[in-house]
């Protein structure tokens, strides 16, 4: 189910005020997910978009992360929001992004990065830095004066909610949780003890 208009528009100004008072990685979320056995993992990520479908983010498929995805599409996602006191914590279901919109934010990325996507196995052993560094090297070499595809490997998550919660600082510990949860046909929004 799309996001309601009060949510997206309730988000958008926590990131808006996240922006404008120079929080440290705004979009940095963290990003938890399970193994086939349930184990959970997380780690911080970028929000690189998000609209009245969810919230949008890249990865390698053969990552950690990435292997997870693929067996438990089930996902958390939490922003803090330290400077403003404010989180945001959403639940839902992570879907693969289109190749034409994978493709589009590859391009979009600045070389280097482009080049580490290729370079790095992500979550594999590394025997030593000059490993990575050494491939960095073929890629860049590889790719001289030509376009850097996008590797099979690499793709993005849409995370569909069917929980968002936006988590408000008090004084006292009197926190204010506004709590939405997708219904078969609307969003129902209601109010938790903090």
């Amino acid at each position: 189910m799309k996001l309601s208009d009060e949510i997206v528009a309730r988000f958008a100004h926590g990131m808006d005020q996240a922006v404008a008072s120079e929080v440290p990685e705004p979009t940095a979320m963290t990003l938890a997910s399970a193994d086939v056995e349930g184990r959970p993992s997380a780690r911080t990520v970028l929000l690189k978009g998000f609209d009245a479908d969810g919230f949008v983010f890249y990865t390698n498929l053969h990552s950690r992360k990435g292997r997870n995805l693929e067996v438990n599409p089930w996902v958390s996602l939490v922003f803090w929001w330290r400077e403003l006191e404010q989180q945001v914590l959403i639940d839902g279901r992570s879907v693969p992004v289109s190749p034409e919109d994978a493709d589009q934010y590859f391009a979009s990325r600045p070389r280097g990065s482009r080049i580490g996507a290729w370079a790095s196995r992500q979550s594999s052993p590394l025997d030593r830095r000059e490993t990575l560094l050494n491939r960095v090297a073929e890629f860049e070499t590889k790719y001289t004066d030509k376009p850097i595809p996008r590797p099979s490997h690499w793709s993005g998550f849409r995370v569909d909610p069917d929980r968002v919660e936006f988590w408000y600082g008090r004084e006292f510990r009197l926190h204010e949780r506004i709590c939405y949860t997708a219904g078969d046909l609307q969003w129902t929004r209601e109010l938790l003890y903090p």
